[in-house]
């Protein structure tokens, strides 16, 4: 079973919880941490969660850091793994993060729930912040009034700035907003399916 198989068997499920939804978008290969490291694919919508993708044929060894910056970042995440590795990925991640298995059953990847997921107890503000370029940053920043002497700055002073001054909820949301907005995401065409954004 190959990383191909379970994306294709999680992009399937996406598409038929999301199908009709303007309010979803999805996002494969998300960046996170000024884009140097990547989430298999990210739903953004009223809350921003994320999905990483660990075959039978792939290895666990980058599971700890990917684990610790996701765990900073999205309102929840899940992890769909292959059965052989269900059980180690296990000891690596959050309780809160949502588990589920990956089996081959004749030619077809089958999702079955391992562990239910719950909500993100605590994330950095400062790295929800970094999500945004730089033109986003300063856009949030004008339209609660904060970016007079700060248009100019470096990007990771306006983040900073965005951290600090507005609440986690409304940063949240205003991160969110941003990101459903965003037009040519990793410079690739956008596509659709249904009303749900479905960027590859």
């Amino acid at each position: 079973m190959r990383d191909a198989d379970v994306r294709g068997a999680v992009r399937c499920r996406l598409a038929a919880v999301h199908y009709g939804d303007s309010n979803t978008r999805i996002v494969e290969e998300m960046g996170v941490w000024s884009s140097s490291v990547r989430i298999d694919i990210a739903i953004i919508n009223g809350e921003l969660t994320g999905i990483e993708l660990k075959s039978d044929r792939d290895t666990l060894g980058r599971l700890p850091l990917q684990a610790d910056l996701y765990s900073r970042v999205f309102d929840r995440v899940e992890l769909v793994a292959g059965a052989r590795h269900v059980q180690k990925a296990m000891s690596f991640v959050p309780d809160w993060w949502k588990i589920t298995i990956a089996t081959m059953t004749d030619g077809c990847v089958e999702l079955a729930d391992a562990r239910p997921g719950s909500a993100n107890p605590a994330p950095d503000p400062y790295l929800v912040a970094q999500l945004l370029w730089k033109n986003e940053a300063i856009e949030v920043l004008e339209s609660f009034g904060l970016a007079v002497g700060w248009r100019s700055k470096r990007i990771k002073l306006l983040h900073e700035r965005l951290a600090a001054e507005l609440p986690f909820t409304v940063l949240s949301e205003s991160v969110r907003l941003a990101l459903k907005r965003r037009d040519g995401w990793l410079r690739k065409p956008l596509g659709n399916q249904g009303q749900m954004a479905l960027d590859a």
